[in-house]
């Protein structure tokens, strides 16, 4: 067939999908009014990912799962943002890789306000000038974001999704590597990629800073010193700088998990997590018999992390993430039998388990 013929056999598809992304807003729409009726949250994260599984399920072989994903994603964005006007607090400044996890989980379309702590994100939430708010809670290499964790304890918001994004960091700026004097970063990213400094730039300044958004202002800014910054692509487009060199973290499989904090918990999907925090009695053996709560009726604990409750030296509040949902009976009863051992037992949300 002539490459012209072909041209205008894709123009004629392109018209039939554009007609049809018409119909299913219209559709979304009619959902929406039917929401709001009945009082009803317009962004469900558990029909999102049923909906998600069941597209990749239903996708020709040729259309990667990612794919499927990405295309859907941003699809679902503009229904979200012509139906509700979804705004997303996250921990900025723009480019950091909180923004690209709100991105990944919640597309181009809605509206996002960048947050300069991990408080104002709860807080911003909590007195509903955003819907959601996107925050750090663990990475595979440098472990559990404790900021988050503590910020759970007084606040009601619960989570409601969670977000898996590779970290893939690069070395970006605007001078050759040769030239490179300091770097800047933030300090997690240095402990990322400890082996590749070591080996690539080893007599370079390590500057830390609060963002990597910030380090690509600063080697932008500061090109003429030798400056350089390292972090993703995202903060290296928005300020004019080169990736050197990609992908530079000692960890191929490198991933930050992010938390989607919100008002509600969301019902059950079959693949679901519960988080949980709970603070024991000061009496001898009493860690161990409330981990066993959930081992005697075999609920798999995915992780556990300990924090000072702040309140009485020694003091500990645990953060236990569970296979299921709340709402299963075996999680409930654990949860209900976890008040004999412990002064606070506290249910953070149910969400999906997702593993993309």
């Amino acid at each position: 067939m002539p490459l012209d013929d072909i041209r205008k056999q894709i123009d004629s598809i392109d018209s039939q999908l554009l007609e049809l992304l018409a119909q299913r807003v219209d559709c979304v729409h009619t959902v929406g009014e039917i929401k709001k009726a009945e009082g009803l949250q317009i962004y469900a994260p558990e029909r999102e990912e049923l909906l998600l599984q069941k597209l990749v399920s239903m996708a020709n072989s040729r259309i990667p799962e990612k794919s499927v994903r990405a295309i859907y994603r941003e699809i679902m964005s503009c229904a979200l943002a012509l139906e509700d006007d979804l705004k997303i607090a996250y921990l900025g400044p723009p480019g950091t890789w909180t923004h690209q996890a709100a991105i990944k989980k919640f597309g181009h379309s809605v509206e996002y306000s960048s947050q300069n702590n991990f408080a104002e994100v709860f807080d911003q939430v909590a007195r509903r000038k955003a819907d959601y708010g996107v925050v750090p809670i663990e990475n595979s290499t440098e472990g559990a974001v404790s900021h988050t964790l503590d910020l759970f304890v007084d606040s009601p918001l619960k989570i409601c999704a969670q977000i898996l994004l590779r970290i893939e960091n690069g070395l970006m700026a605007s001078i050759p590597q040769d030239n490179i004097r300091t770097l800047y970063s933030h300090p997690q990213v240095f402990g990322q990629c400890r082996n590749w400094i070591l080996k690539h730039l080893p007599k370079a300044d390590l500057v830390e800073v609060s963002s990597t958004t910030k380090a690509a202002m600063l080697a932008k800014a500061n090109s003429s010193d030798g400056a350089a910054a390292m972090g993703g692509p995202l903060a290296a487009e928005m300020h004019g700088l080169t990736m050197l060199d990609a992908c530079i973290q000692d960890s191929a499989t490198n991933t930050t998990r992010f938390l989607v904090i919100g008002e509600k918990v969301c019902p059950p999907t079959g693949n679901d997590r519960t988080s949980i925090l709970f603070s024991t009695k000061d009496e001898p053996g009493t860690l161990v018999k409330a981990l066993q709560i959930f081992d005697s009726i075999e609920v798999n604990m995915s992780k556990i992390e300990s924090r000072p409750s702040k309140l009485r030296d020694w003091e500990y509040n645990f953060y236990v993430d569970l296979a299921g949902h709340c709402d299963d009976f075996k999680i409930a009863t654990g949860i209900k039998n976890l008040s004999k051992h412990c002064s606070i037992v506290k249910m953070l949300g149910s969400y999906p388990d997702v593993t993309e």
